[in-house]
């Protein structure tokens, strides 16, 4: 049987050329992911949490101060109210003064006549 066509055997086939750009782009890609991953997300991720802790603690002292603002405006509204009553009771007490004093002063000049 003769065919025109040849056989050869696996071990005859010609080796196959690797391609070396394609290799060197391989290895670049791999060695990016390992850096993306390793190189630049754990230590990102690191620092996310330490600020979100940061966070939370600015929003902690927010809240507190919250509250010392809250208080502190009570204790002002308070204080003022307190003034504006006392003022009113020396007002008055002043005009009770003058009245008493212009009493006197007309039953002294009552007893003099």
């Amino acid at each position: 049987m003769n065919n025109n066509v040849e056989s050869f055997s696996v071990t005859d086939a010609p080796r196959a050329r690797l391609p070396w750009l394609l290799v060197a782009a391989s290895v670049l890609l791999a060695v990016l992911l390992a850096y993306t991953l390793f190189g630049a997300y754990l230590p990102a991720k690191r620092r996310l949490a330490s600020l979100e802790r940061e966070l939370k603690d600015v929003y902690a002292r927010e809240a507190e101060l919250q509250t010392k603002v809250a208080k502190n405006e009570q204790t002002y509204s308070l204080r003022e109210q307190q003034l504006i009553a006392v003022t009113a009771e020396r007002d008055a007490l002043a005009r009770r003064m003058d009245e008493l004093e212009r009493e006197l002063a007309v039953a002294r000049g009552s007893k003099r006549r």
